[in-house]
């Protein structure tokens, strides 16, 4: 529902919020220009009466004195009855200029405040205001639901491509835009009196004055009690009129001062309404705090960016949204599918599955989650394919299941089975799918097939499962997801450095360069040449020969070297691995690559420690080949023989001596000291927790055993820190990628 509400107004007021933004970061140059080009004394420094006695005798028409927020001070007159205005120099009263005011000017401001259209226009310019409060409220909401809570607000976010520009301008820019549009939204409600500003309100014009000859302006005691600073305007009496007044306006409000006597005939606070509406006045424009208005400016840049962005964003979430054929209705299905997907990947696997029990003589009804219904008549199964969205929240498309599920009474009589699709990464892997398999078993329903879950979109584990739910539904299910593929880029792959012939575990470093590059240039070298752009830690698919499933290895470069990397090990019967390993330079493959955020090093100097064994060490090769800036990095690397699979011996070797590796811990399984990565993780239990006092990152990545086993000895390790695996995911401080 909140993304609903976030996009609506974005769509619908998309236009009129960014005409708004546009003209109000043009304006809010305006004060800081102005305060620029301003002479503007000390407290205390001028007095009004000594600004009104300078101004008077270079001036004798004068009528009134203005001071703006910049500070500059503008003295209107009349010479010869010829109206006129200067701006002059408050310390001396001479002219610096005459003051005209910008035509320019005057239209943005128009525009900004009421689109060129009067009354009509100040409406909309006050619709568009509470369009950008809905939006910056509800993409705050949804930034902190995706960051896992308002605790990680300002954690690092994790996604790439437009959705992550969205989000981290939108973080930047949200305190001036939510400010800008309450501000806006109060002016525009006081403008058409929905809520009173108190700027109507004046002292008693005084019903007797002396009458008599003026006394010296410098000598009026209400001028020189007056700090120029306070000064709002100051109007002269009429000349000649010796029945008129001084009409003193300042910051804490407005008197009638007798030209004859200098007495203080009335005098009217401000009131508190009219302190509210001036302050709101000040903080929404910028007049008075120029470096407020240059921050508001900033802020309002982001929103067309925004515009752009969010429209993409939508478009890119409704195309990829499949369309489901044969698909029957909720009464008439045997086998009903539920949906719940924030991003829309999970429908791909709805797709899939809903597919196969069609191809198979079913009626298959699939929906959103949120399309729960109270009973299906012809039911006999049910399955639920949900991701979770942020820190165990529900995605957009379930967020009404839970609600819905427990407003029906009675158990029905098919029986459910639930799917969780997640990254393992997040410390709380599926736990929407989790919650949703208790609220089940709370309310009785019977269980097809115990929870299962799918990690980063995995095919393999989805056809897994697929076999696994044959038995229960009687009916043999083959799952072949295929998403559609990316644009792939044809590589070629320029040398390969092989080992672990001699302890059975075959696996190569291959580098490949984009089709028909052979060599790099000094130009390829510095542009990275026409590869894809890319960093060490993200995914590289490859579609083998004679299959549609993709494998995904991690990078050990960077696409700025230009040369795309990874490290492969040949499984026996693995079909894209033999595929690699049968490659020789001059071959090429096709590719296109997946970003893995998730998996990359926390900027800043805080120490890492990095964990892999066999193949990997791949992207933590990138890493430390990367650390230009030599941040206190210690690999521990596990593997079978250092004379036969020690990946990368060398270059390590090379990286400790140039400082971009501190120090390196290696654990072999086919030596004399036969040791795993875990136990050498586990004798440094003291070293380790040193790093991590000093806010230490601990990246590991290889195989899930080795995964575990790391798990369990920094677990314990970082107990007498009052510390967990758990708290250090949540904080970005562990991460896994495990195969």
């Amino acid at each position: 529902m909140l993304r609903y509400v976030h996009s609506l107004p974005g769509l619908i007021a998309g236009v009129l919020v960014a005409i708004l933004a546009a003209t109000g970061a043009i304006l809010a140059v305006i004060p800081a220009l102005e305060r620029a080009g301003t002479t503007v004394p000390a407290s205390g420094q001028v007095r009004v009466a000594d600004l009104a006695e300078t101004v008077t005798a270079r001036y004798p028409g004068v009528e009134r004195i203005v001071r703006k927020p910049s500070g500059a001070i503008i003295v209107y007159y009349f010479d010869a009855d010829v109206p006129g205005a200067d701006v002059v120099d408050p310390l001396t009263g001479a002219s610096i200029a005459p003051y005209a005011p910008s035509g320019f000017v005057r239209t943005v401001t128009n525009l900004h405040r009421a689109f060129l259209l009067g009354d009509i226009g100040r409406g909309a310019a006050g619709i568009g205001a509470l369009a950008m409060l809905v939006l910056s409220a509800t993409g705050l909401m949804m930034l902190a639901a995706r960051l896992g809570g308002w605790r990680r607000l300002l954690r690092p976010i994790r996604g790439t491509g437009i959705k992550r520009l969205h989000a981290e301008i939108g973080r930047i820019a949200v305190t001036g835009l939510l400010l800008s549009a309450l501000t806006g939204l109060y002016m525009s409600l006081a403008t058409f009196g929905f809520i009173p500003d108190g700027m109507d309100a004046e002292p008693p014009f005084p019903t007797t004055v002396a009458g008599t000859a003026p006394m010296a302006i410098g000598s009026i005691l209400p001028l020189q009690t007056v700090d120029l600073a306070d000064l709002r305007e100051l109007r002269f009496p009429y000349a000649g009129d010796l029945t008129d007044v001084f009409t003193l306006t300042t910051a804490k409000g407005t008197g009638y001062i007798d030209q004859a006597t200098g007495e203080m005939l009335s005098y009217m606070p401000n009131g508190i309404l009219r302190q509210i509406y001036e302050t709101i006045f000040m903080l929404h424009t910028g007049q008075g705090l120029w470096w407020l208005a240059l921050v508001l400016g900033l802020a309002a840049l982001s929103v067309p960016v925004f515009t752009v962005t969010g429209a993409l964003i939508w478009w890119k979430r409704r195309s990829a949204m499949p369309s489901i054929a044969h698909n029957a209705g909720p009464q008439a299905a045997d086998t009903v599918i539920l949906v719940g997907s924030e991003g829309n990947s999970t429908w791909g696997f709805a797709r899939t599955l809903h597919n196969a029990f069609t191809q198979a003589g079913h009626h298959v009804h699939t929906a959103p989650m949120n399309q729960l219904a109270p009973t299906y008549q012809n039911a006999k199964r049910m399955f639920i394919l949900t991701a979770t969205y942020g820190d165990g929240a529900a995605p957009a498309s379930a967020n009404q299941f839970l609600s819905r599920l427990a407003a029906i009474e009675s158990a029905p009589g098919y029986s459910v089975a639930v799917l969780g699709f997640g990254d393992r990464q997040f410390p709380r892997f599926c736990q929407y799918a989790r919650d949703v398999e208790e609220a089940l078993a709370l309310k009785g329903w019977p269980r097809l097939h115990p929870m299962d879950t799918i990690d980063r979109q995995s095919a393999q584990e989805f056809a897994r499962w697929g076999e696994a739910i044959s038995g229960p539904i009687g009916t043999k299910l083959t799952l072949v997801h295929t998403p559609d593929r990316p644009r792939t880029v044809p590589l070629t792959l320029i040398e390969r450095l092989d080992y672990g012939d001699d302890v059975q575990a075959p696996t190569s470093i291959l580098r490949f360069a984009a089709a028909g590059q052979k060599s790099r240039s000094f130009w390829q070298r510095l542009w990275g040449s026409s590869l894809p752009r890319f960093e060490a830690g993200d995914l590289v698919g490859i579609l083998p020969p004679g299959s549609n499933l993709p494998r995904f290895y991690s990078l050990a470069s960077r696409s700025k070297s230009g040369v795309l990397e990874i490290c492969v090990r040949k499984q026996a019967g693995g079909l894209c691995s033999s595929f690699l390993h049968g490659l020789q330079p001059g071959d090429s493959i096709d590719a296109f690559i997946r970003p893995n955020p998730a998996f990359r090093p926390i900027k800043g100097k805080a120490p890492l420690i990095l964990i892999g064994a066999g193949t990997g060490i791949g992207p933590l090769a990138g890493f430390i080949r990367n650390n230009a800036k030599q941040r206190p990095v210690h690999l521990y690397f596990g593997a079978r023989d250092p004379h036969s699979d020690f990946l990368y011996a060398q270059d390590l070797r090379d990286w400790v001596g140039d400082g971009r590796l501190t120090g390196i811990t290696t654990a072999f399984s086919r030596t004399t000291d036969r040791a795993y990565v875990q136990d050498k993780v586990a004798t440094d239990a003291e070293y380790i927790r040193l790093l991590i006092s000093r806010g230490a990152q601990i990246m590991v990545c290889g195989g899930r055993d080795m995964a575990h086993g790391v798990l369990a000895a920094v677990d314990k390790i970082i107990r007498p820190l009052g510390l967990d695996i758990a708290t250090l995911k949540q904080r970005g401080l562990y991460v896994e990628d495990v195969y």
